[in-house]
């Protein structure tokens, strides 16, 4: 469990009534950023020359540039937040010059930013400390989508594995991974969620908490399971994002059009509330606004399954939803497998059903406006875990999650001090097998692990079949194996985000299994002696230490 999170455990932090909670600021004198008494007056905009100012009515004013669309002030009761470094909150990298309007519309003011491919939008409801945010993004013109809020240093805790100490930690990666006296590494990419696991990401002091309440996702890129950057601090600011497409350890291609709602919230310290996450869903407030490419609840349709057969109940179970245009998931109800999934832009999409983050299943279904496609039951037939095996290491769920140092990993550099030796070999049949073989090999590291195994005088006659499934790799490397003297030929390299992924807290690329015809005479005919497979990593491409070929493990087993 992070810092971030026991701090928020020990602070009992309040519950849901925080957000969207209606009060004037208080009036206090201008300068250093604090709030005027004129603008705390109630709900509206004015205009101070350079900047759209938004009176929310409630203890939030912010601003938006007329020139450029960046978010230039958050004042909330009083304080100021946003901004360091001399740079603003902005989509993607800032815009640039921009066509920037308002209007009020009733309860609701839009503020409207276009910039080339990308329309940005800005509301606020009457009554409510929130920014609410949509980006429709019509081309690759730009490489990344993303919105980054700014942070002023020391507005809250500096503290979890995604801050840093500048003034301090020294860099050992790339400019963006830091190592403290103590061993321990930090980094922006040390976020450690992935998406299906969060629906807000923050910050808080105990009576103020910042957050941003992700969108659904449609328009995203890299299923349920994807990480990115989500915050970051240090010693000269901090930073929230919404990232719906990023480069690094990507497994698919951008998608376009409009994204959102997700939300800038502040509380008075709690989580944001239920309700404001649900707001993904429930939005008929935005229905009459005129955001371009905004589709409402009566234009989209639902699925629903009634359970999945054939689930090993020692995994969770997700089925999603994909085509070009969007994505979507649903956490399968444990025991049945039932599921449900609405708000779905009308398509035809590929469903797959993951064991963990394995696809063991994929079918077509086609979703409709105004309308729920119910499914009969679905039969998992593509599970390699039942195969029958002489050995196995580790279980075939997509992840590397049973081996050495593989939870680390989604939170911490390779090389942190908390991490056990990556080193070290395996004798199936002697102690926590699956614990002690590293999640991660690289061929500048620990190439060369051995795994010790025993075969019956039944099984050594007999030629098998060794499977090696992965779940990512870095600069093409791949397993080759030996048995004994017998050596397997290279494997082709799959297919595999061309960025650092290994380091930066994901091992999630595209799994892939890899199998070997070990023939009969490659074993030990003595029954008393251990065979011995040895793994390298072998690629055409070149590095050194963690950034050597290398490559995350899902599973390793020798069929019977």
């Amino acid at each position: 469990m992070s810092t971030h999170k026991r701090n928020i455990g020990r602070r009992r932090l309040l519950a849901a009534s925080a957000v969207g909670v209606a009060g004037t600021g208080a009036a206090v004198a201008t300068g250093s950023g604090l709030l005027s008494s004129a603008s705390a007056a109630g709900f509206g905009h004015t205009d101070d020359g350079s900047n759209f100012v938004v009176n929310t009515g409630a203890s939030l004013v912010f601003k938006i540039s007329k020139k450029t669309g960046d978010l230039t002030s958050l004042v909330y009761r009083g304080k100021e937040y946003e901004g360091y470094g001399g740079r603003h909150s902005h989509v993607e990298s800032g815009l640039g010059a921009s066509t920037v309007t308002v209007k009020q519309s009733g309860s609701t003011i839009l503020v409207k930013v276009v910039h080339g491919a990308i329309t940005q939008w800005y509301a606020a409801r009457s009554g409510q400390n929130n920014v609410y945010l949509w980006t429709n993004k019509a081309d690759a013109s730009f490489t990344a989508t993303r919105f980054l809020v700014r942070l002023r240093p020391g507005m809250f805790p500096n503290e979890g594995s995604d801050s840093w100490i500048e003034a301090s930690d020294r860099i050992i990666e790339a400019g963006d991974v830091w190592k403290r006296a103590d061993g321990t590494t930090h980094s922006k990419h040390y976020s450690g969620k992935r998406v299906i696991d969060y629906d807000h990401i923050g910050f808080t002091t105990g009576s103020v908490g910042l957050w941003i309440v992700r969108s659904n996702h449609e328009k995203a890129s890299g299923g349920p399971f994807y990480r990115s950057l989500l915050r970051h601090s240090n010693d000269k600011g901090a930073g929230l994002y919404e990232i719906l497409h990023y480069n690094e350890a990507q497994t698919e291609p951008e998608r376009f059009g409009l994204q959102g709602p997700y939300v800038l919230a502040f509380t008075d310290g709690g989580a944001p509330s239920p309700s404001l996450a649900a707001a993904r869903l429930d939005t008929s407030w935005v229905d009459g606004l005129g955001i371009t490419g905004w589709v409402g609840a009566a234009g989209r349709g639902k699925v629903a399954g009634v359970g999945i057969k054939g689930m090993d109940a020692k995994h969770p179970y997700t089925v999603g939803f994909a085509n070009a245009g969007a994505q979507y998931w649903a956490k399968a109800a444990a025991g049945t497998g039932a599921f449900s999934c609405k708000g779905m832009l009308p398509g035809t999409y590929t469903l797959t059903v993951y064991k963990g983050e394995l696809a063991v299943h994929t079918a077509s279904v086609t979703v409709r406006a105004g309308s729920a496609t119910a499914l009969n039951s679905i039969t998992v037939t593509g599970d390699p875990s039942a195969a029958k095996t002489i050995w196995r290491l580790g279980d075939w769920d997509g992840t590397p999650g049973e081996f050495k140092n593989a939870a680390l990993m989604t939170y911490a550099h390779p090389s942190d001090g908390r991490a056990a030796k990556w080193t070290g070999n395996v004798t199936i049949g002697s102690g926590p097998q699956a614990a002690a073989f590293p999640a991660y090999m690289w061929s500048g590291v620990n190439d060369g692990i051995l795994v010790y195994f025993k075969l019956t005088a039944a099984q050594a006659a007999a030629a098998h079949t060794l499977r090696i499934g992965v779940t990512d790799a870095f600069a093409g490397g791949r397993p080759r194996v030996t048995v004994n003297d017998w050596v397997s030929a290279v494997p082709s390299a799959s297919a595999q985000p061309s960025t650092r992924s290994l380091t930066t807290g994901s091992y999630r690329g595209n799994n892939r299994t890899i199998t070997y015809s070990v023939p009969s005479s490659a074993w030990k005919t003595d029954t008393s002696q251990y065979n011995v497979l040895k793994i390298n990593i072998v690629s055409g491409s070149s590095g050194t230490a963690f950034l050597s070929p290398g490559t995350s493990f899902d599973c390793l087993d020798l069929l019977a």
